[in-house]
């Protein structure tokens, strides 16, 4: 039996964006897929065996050839992904939300994607396509083998093909759910006699929730839980809020536990690092009916799994000796292959820079780490030398085209450190140093809830502030309103573009370090 203090857990298991989670059991094994959205590789999977403790093992899909996101919008791409075991094969599906401007499937919003592999964390096969406008598959095979795709809005069967590679049957609305707006996240569970329905409701921020029904028929009719909502945060002064889309699984001794994804408020209604992966208990109960952590809602802390304990790594610093990026890097849309590397100058990662700057879905090769907490530290160690107007390189804290913050040496009639910020209204030049020196610069961020403050070295240990950032209440989902889709929260990483001008010259980052406090 493991000592008491081990045994605790703290919300969210998952740190940083990790949304939308589906978790499957394979034998002592638990594996996780996650959301992506425009970001690549997508679909984030990761291992545990304890379901407290993850590790980021790899992704769905790898070769930007087979996922085109280039001209994908900010929050669109990779949504609400679930995997599945059958027969030695991992199976993972996600939805692809198009732009709905016509240039893809004659105006379709939203394909179906399904890949395998007999390894979890890869390589998986290329992608087969399910053509059905809707969102948030899941895979359901019932006690006969049918093979059903699960879809929202609500609870809707399309049958497959016994490879899941084909649909073969109309769509079936068996629950449209309780009422409440935002019916997604839909998920199929057989227990003894009965169908369980489990969908997420009252939409993705503030609010949401998990309803449940059930029948002893898999096509209805569905009986609502008595106790719905099953999860739901109800008191506004919470520190985990947003609580809803989750999937069960029952753990080797019997046990069983719902993921669902969360948001951690900061200062204010404000999720800076985006939607996260958080776990609490299930009870079965005599009238067949199931609870999550006994009805009080989501917890903060609780008892974990009665399971052997892992260890996982913290990702803190990159050197950039290994021959491939690490695997918690995000490149922001398609990658530009042939203007990176980490084996022209063995020990850094190298840009050359590319039309495109961070306000267009055309820049190429913006780098990033998920933010894991919500006061940091990051920092980066850069040699680039600027020589034409509109070239920049540095260090970004990137939520969206829309809105970010970067730190960057440029050239703007002279070499310079320039602050500037994107609140959806193009940027703002913040703060400026003129005249900087030749030869390498070190850059940093420090990051204190709403508080950026960003400084420079010329040495790495003498530091001098360049600038102050308060309020930065648009690096959230919630910030900016008039920006239509914001499911990411922020992600920290570097840059390089020539803003226009036409340059290919290289920017060279020796590290990059992040100090979560």
């Amino acid at each position: 039996m493991m000592e008491e203090s081990q045994r605790k857990y703290q919300n969210p298991v998952q740190r940083g964006f990790f949304p939308d989670p589906s978790v499957v059991r394979v034998g002592n094994d638990y594996y996780m897929v996650n959301s992506t959205f425009q970001y690549f590789p997508a679909i984030a999977i990761s291992h545990s065996t304890d379901l407290v403790h993850w590790e980021l093992i790899g992704h769905a899909i790898t070769d930007p050839e087979e996922l085109d996101l280039s001209d994908i919008r900010d929050s669109h791409g990779i949504w609400a992904p679930d995997i599945s075991y059958e027969n030695g094969k991992f199976i993972i599906m996600a939805t692809l939300r198009l732009n709905g401007d016509g240039k893809r499937g004659n105006n379709v919003l939203r394909r179906q994607l399904m890949v395998t592999s007999e390894k979890p964390e890869g390589p998986y096969s290329k992608p087969a396509w399910l053509e059905v406008d809707d969102i948030d598959p899941s895979l359901f095979v019932d006690d006969d083998g049918t093979h059903y795709m699960v879809i929202s809005p609500g609870i809707n069967l399309v049958q497959l093909s016994d490879d899941c590679r084909r649909v073969i049957g109309e769509k079936i609305s068996v629950w449209p759910g309780t009422g409440e707006r935002c019916p997604e996240g839909p998920h199929l569970l057989k227990r003894g006699k009965y169908y369980y329905a489990i969908l997420a409701e009252g939409g993705t921020g503030y609010g949401h929730g998990i309803n449940v029904a059930r029948s002893e028929n898999l096509f209805g009719p569905y009986e609502p839980s008595p106790y719905n909502p099953v999860l739901r945060q109800l008191d506004p002064e919470a520190p985990l809020q947003r609580c809803g889309h989750g999937k069960l699984v029952e753990d080797t001794n019997g046990d069983w536990w719902v993921f669902y994804l969360c948001g951690r408020p900061n200062q204010g209604n404000y999720t800076t690092i985006g939607r996260e992966t958080a776990m609490d208990p299930v009870k079965w109960l005599e009238d067949g009916w199931f609870v999550v952590n006994d009805g009080k809602g989501p917890s903060l802390c609780g008892s974990a799994p009665d399971l052997p304990a892992m260890e996982t790594r913290e990702w803190s610093r990159d050197d950039f000796d290994e021959e491939t990026l690490n695997l918690h890097w995000q490149f922001v849309r398609k990658p530009s292959k042939g203007n990176y590397s980490l084996s022209e100058r063995k020990g850094w990662f190298r840009i050359w820079t590319q039309d495109g700057v961070l306000s267009e879905i055309r820049a190429k090769n913006t780098l990033l780490r998920r933010e894991e907490e919500l006061c940091y530290t990051a920092e980066t160690k850069l040699e680039f030398g600027p020589t034409k107007n509109g070239e920049q390189a540095g260090l970004t804290c990137y939520y969206s085209t829309a809105t970010y913050a970067r730190f960057s040496l440029c050239y703007e009639e002279g070499r310079k450190l320039q602050l500037v910020i994107n609140r959806n209204h193009g940027e703002e030049l913040i703060a400026s140093v003129d005249s900087v020196r030749a030869g390498a610069v070190w850059l940093r961020v420090v990051v204190k809830h709403l508080t950026r403050t960003f400084y420079y070295s010329y040495d790495g240990l003498d530091w001098k502030q360049a600038g102050v950032l308060e309020h930065c209440i648009y690096l959230c989902d919630e910030g900016v309103p008039d920006d239509p889709k914001r499911h990411t929260g922020t992600l920290v990483g570097i840059y390089a573009n020539n803003g226009g001008c036409g340059s290919r010259i290289p920017a060279d980052f020796d590290y990059f370090m992040y100090t979560k406090y």
